[in-house]
């Protein structure tokens, strides 16, 4: 059972390293920060960020729906919550359209996207695509897309056997609630 993606707080997360960056970024670059920011959220806490699924691909890892909502076009009728705040890629670049707040993300988690930036903010896309693909997590898809799991990450990031079950667990009851709760 996975996490339910946050579009909301992923859009505040991406939001965030879009205003350090001046509001415009590439959008390769901005999905490879985001993906250390959940990387390293979920080594350090057990939890990631965005609550988005991986997924190893030609350029290193990145996080599926995230890519999805930069590059698809809406469905007429449809806007997401990404599509109001921020722009449609035009020269491979993403604009901050309009400020979404920050208020479903922690005060642990607005910083840990500032540490993230001030370590990797000023590596060029390129640059970042080659320290991504040197992460253990990922896997050379051939052209295609390998899925990468949480325990994946934690494995490549030290941690114990017992340390990934108990992560796990206790992201698989955060999961169940999420389900009972969207039933209601």
């Amino acid at each position: 059972m996975r996490l339910r993606f946050n579009e909301r707080k992923a859009t505040q997360a991406a939001a965030h390293l879009l205003r350090l960056r001046g509001a415009q970024m590439s959008y390769m670059k901005l999905i490879k920060l985001l993906y250390l920011a959940d990387r390293t959220a979920l080594l350090r806490w057990g939890r990631p960020i965005t609550t988005d699924t991986y997924v190893s691909m030609d350029r290193g890892p990145v996080l599926s729906r995230v890519l999805d909502l930069a590059t698809d076009e809406d469905l007429p009728g449809q806007t997401s919550v990404w599509a109001k705040h921020i722009t449609e890629p035009e020269h491979y670049a993403v604009r901050l359209r309009n400020d979404p707040g920050e208020d479903e993300l922690s005060t642990a988690e607005v910083q840990l996207l500032d540490e993230i930036f001030r370590q990797h903010g000023t590596k060029s896309r390129w640059e970042l695509v080659d320290l991504t693909h040197k992460l253990p997590e990922w896997k050379n898809p051939q052209g295609g897309a390998i899925s990468i799991q949480y325990r994946d990450i934690l494995k490549a990031g030290g941690k114990t056997e017992i340390e990934i079950a108990s992560v796990e667990d206790e992201l698989e009851g955060i999961a169940l609630v999420e389900n009972i709760l969207d039933a209601h």
